[in-house]
């Protein structure tokens, strides 16, 4: 039996859990068809809000926790440029990070120094970087809610998490991300919250390049 230290531990189910929201159970991409006819008109407004908060972003930045299924977390930094382009650095003891160029994710582990890639149009990423985004036409809205003062919209698409879902949660007054879940084909729930938004600043090219030639 190999026995792991609590570092070991914390960054293997970082590592598991990133890629959980990353890759959220890949299948061949096959979109599903959306479906609005469940939803009531003011339900649909609520997702057109959503929308509008999403494409009214160019940048945006803050703060992390990530929580695994089995209850471990891990934190970081993370900066967003849409489309497309985004960067989840992780605070130590958890050497990682996640980027994409608006292509690619990469997945850096430094620590084992592996490095996996998949693409961004094949992620659950893709829902929060997209040029123009609409949730009316890019998945299967399964249900929309209000409660405690937060917005619920949940999200289904064979093309990237398989029979999973996507569950984003948002300040019910300003309609700001406050964050997102990935559940996979078992029913194990990841969960990334954000905090200390800040949008409209300034980022640098090299933040979101990939060194697709590293551990080679």
């Amino acid at each position: 039996m190999i026995a792991f230290s609590r570092r070991q531990l914390i960054r293997r189910a970082a590592a598991f859990g990133t890629l959980a929201i990353v890759g959220g159970g890949l299948v061949s991409p096959a979109f599903a068809v959306p479906n609005l006819g469940g939803l009531t008109a003011e339900q649909i407004d609520k997702v057109k809000a959503v929308n509008n908060y999403f494409n009214s972003i160019d940048t945006l930045e803050g703060k992390f926790i990530q929580t695994g299924p089995d209850g471990s977390m891990a934190e970081g930094y993370f900066v967003l440029d849409r489309p497309g382009k985004m960067r989840f650095r992780y605070a130590p003891p958890t050497k990682m990070d996640i980027i994409s160029d608006g292509k690619t994710v990469a997945i850096d582990d430094k620590v084992a120094r592996d490095q996996t890639l998949v693409f961004l149009s094949d992620t659950p990423l893709r829902f929060l970087l997209d040029k123009n985004i609409d949730l009316t036409k890019e998945a299967v809205v399964k249900s929309v809610s209000m409660e405690d003062d937060l917005l619920t919209v949940v999200l289904e698409d064979p093309g990237t998490f398989a029979s999973g879902k996507l569950t984003l949660i948002f300040d019910g007054r300003t309609v700001e991300l406050r964050q997102w879940t990935v559940t996979d084909a078992q029913g194990l729930d990841t969960t990334v919250a954000v905090y200390d938004l800040k949008s409209g600043v300034a980022t640098k090219p090299e933040w979101f390049k990939i060194n697709f030639s590293l551990y080679k």
